[in-house]
């Protein structure tokens, strides 16, 4: 017995329905099959085997789905053509797979290689800044020693200072006591007091 089985839906391309329905012609012994995709909407399937086979397999094309499927009508017709079998259709697919399948491999492994390139120059650039790291680490060091060292002079210098104060304090209030005395017998010399 020979069927064709048309499959219409806004969803039936791009959900794997093809292969669903082989496996359930597998799954039921049916050794001619072959399916496609037709226009934007439409998968078509075609089956031969014996009359219990394929009655089966039309009982299970009307109600399993692939699940994102999204199926407006299936339709049967008696069919009169001939049917590939069933293991060529598989190779068949697989084929269409791997015409799929080769581009994204080929972009996958440019992708690969640039990003592999990339890890070297990142590997790269990390020993440079674990370098500049190290020189940095080596500069606080001397800054830290270098700030220390101004610590203890400033403080020697402090007390230099508080010194020389004390030094120059008593002899400025003497200082400035002649000072004045002086500025006062000049007045008077001069008649402004």
């Amino acid at each position: 017995m020979k069927l064709k089985a048309k499959i219409v839906g806004p969803k039936v391309q791009d959900v794997g329905y093809r292969y669903f329905l082989m496996s359930m012609a597998m799954s039921n012994r049916i050794r001619m099959f072959e399916a496609h995709n037709i226009e934007s909407n439409e998968v078509w399937a075609f089956v031969d085997g014996d009359d219990e086979a394929v009655k089966a397999f039309r009982a299970q094309a009307e109600t399993k789905r692939p699940a994102k499927a999204e199926v407006s009508g299936i339709f049967f017709d008696d069919f009169e053509g001939d049917i590939m079998r069933i293991g060529e259709y598989a190779q068949f697919c697989s084929t269409v797979q791997l015409n799929k399948a080769i581009p994204l491999l080929l972009d996958m492994r440019d992708d690969l290689k640039e990003m592999k390139s990339d890890m070297k120059e990142m590997k790269s650039d990390m020993k440079e800044m674990k370098s500049d790291m190290k020189e940095m680490k080596s500069d606080m060091k001397e800054m830290k020693s270098d700030m220390k060292a101004v610590r203890k002079t400033t403080e020697v210098t402090l007390e230099e200072i508080k010194g020389l104060r004390e030094d120059v304090q008593p002899g400025y209030s003497t200082n400035f006591r002649q000072l004045q005395v002086d500025v006062r017998a000049i007045k008077q010399q001069l008649g402004m007091l």
